[in-house]
């Protein structure tokens, strides 16, 4: 429910205002002067203030003036009412920061529409407001090792700037988190960061991703859209795993990157635009180019500023405090706010090789706390058994699919096996098998039966 507060010293339009409101299924209290309109704002997160001009002791433009320098996320829109309404109060009003302003008598219906559309407002900037807050956390990198210290070091020398930015690195390694604190720390910080992953978006359809359709004979097939250039002006856009363009797409970024200008799909019109483009690649680009997978011209238009983003088996230093923040996202997601994890589970975490970098270990710190739900601290006995591996482990160890599969499954009975005490009845019940098809189990992977 959103909640109106009426402040009015005349108790005949205070008592009526209130009665339509609630009528609109709104939650409604009254205030007869400024101070008691600031008690109650205090104690109730209103959304919209109704405040008259005239009021004894303070007036409202004063009470507005106070309430315009409140954070934005506890701050309601203010509209202004008056019974000797002038052009000079309407301008003093909006220039205070006032939504709208009604002269009395008032009109119920306009009332009501100014009302509804100041409700908007207001839920519309607190969204905007958290979503900045959760952009922002999401654009911290974390850790302290020195490749992660050097790459915060080139972030702050390079995002105050417009140049373009190619990000190297793994999969998994945080390619994305680079490119937002770029934008984050950038003169767009307050315009859009869009996305596009070239990698997951089909051939066929990349260029209207890109430029948007417009309808006209070449787009019959294809809906009106706004691509993302258009949406990103004046603002950053990221092409991730831009390696995986075709070589048709190229020379279209291409030209749009030397203009800032291009045409939509089906459209006749060019469109111009003011974006930063930062780009990421899990690619060798200068390998593609030799291949004549990539054109070596969009190559150097993008590789203005290259940024290296080091794989997580070379800054393993982080690992505990990624985990550490791993944990307690996850764990305030599913209701165990003060997870903790024990020197043993931390020392297995930093001996494995990490083939899926910052990614897979945030996957297995999920995963652990989804299947262990009651389990505040974490164990080395929690791990998946392929983080139990020392040293850079590797599928050349394998010399078939099922040798990889009986390693595997050797593990995992065997850590099974541990969690219940070496009870090979209660350990079957972990895996789900009965008694006699566990032994049989452990025979075929020769696993030692000790009860």
């Amino acid at each position: 429910m959103n909640h109106i507060l009426v402040v009015d010293d005349e108790a005949g339009i205070r008592s009526s205002l209130e009665e339509i409101l609630r009528e609109e299924d709104y939650g409604v209290a009254g205030a007869a002067d400024a101070e008691e309109a600031v008690t109650l704002l205090r104690d109730v997160p209103y959304d919209v203030v109704l405040l008259d001009i005239w009021l004894p002791g303070r007036d409202g433009l004063e009470l507005l003036a106070e309430i315009r320098a409140w954070p934005a996320e506890t701050r309601p829109e203010v509209i202004m009412i008056s019974g000797h309404g002038t052009i000079e109060a309407a301008v003093k009003a909006t220039k205070l920061g006032a939504y709208d302003f009604l002269e009395k008598p008032l009109s119920l219906e306009r009332t009501l529409i100014v009302v509804k559309n100041a409700v908007e407002a207001r839920r519309l900037r607190a969204e905007n407001v958290e979503f900045k807050r959760q952009f922002s956390a999401a654009s911290v990198l974390t850790g302290e090792s020195v490749p992660v210290k050097a790459l915060r070091q080139q972030i702050r020398l390079m995002a105050p700037s417009n140049g373009r930015v190619l990000i190297y690195g793994e999969s998994g390694t945080g390619k994305e988190l680079i490119a937002r604190s770029i934008h984050a720390e950038s003169q767009r910080r307050d315009r859009v960061f869009v996305e596009l992953n070239c990698a997951a978006i089909p051939e066929a359809h990349i260029e209207a991703e890109l430029f948007g359709v417009r309808r006209g004979a070449q787009a019959d097939a294809l809906p009106e859209q706004r691509g993302t250039l258009e949406r990103a002006d004046g603002g950053t856009l990221f092409l991730d795993e831009v390696g995986d363009m075709s070589l048709k797409t190229q020379a279209k970024v291409l030209s749009a990157l030397d203009d800032q200008m291009f045409t939509p799909v089906g459209g006749t019109q060019p469109l111009r635009v003011d974006v930063r483009v930062i780009a990421s690649t899990n690619k060798d680009l200068e390998e593609e180019i030799a291949k004549g997978n990539f054109r070596e011209d969009l190559f150097y238009r993008l590789n203005v500023v290259p940024f290296f983003v080091p794989p997580l088996r070379e800054r393993k230093q982080d690992i505990p405090l990624l985990v550490r923040v791993f944990l307690a996202e996850y764990g305030r997601q599913y209701g165990r706010p003060r997870m903790e994890i024990g020197e043993d589970a931390l020392e297995a975490l930093g001996r494995y090789h990490w083939p899926g970098n910052v990614r897979e270990l945030k996957n297995v710190i999920e995963r652990v706390l989804i299947l262990n739900p009651r389990v505040l601290r974490i164990e080395r006995k929690h791990l998946p058994p392929l983080t139990h591996k020392t040293g850079a482990r590797s599928t050349e160890e394998f010399s078939s699919l099922q040798q990889a599969r009986d390693a595997y499954e050797r593990e995992y009975i065997q850590k099974k096996i541990e969690e219940a005490r070496n009870n090979i009845s209660h350990a079957a019940e972990l895996l789900g098998l009965e008694r006699s098809h566990l032994y049989r189990k452990m025979k075929a992977l020769g696993i030692a039966v000790r009860e």
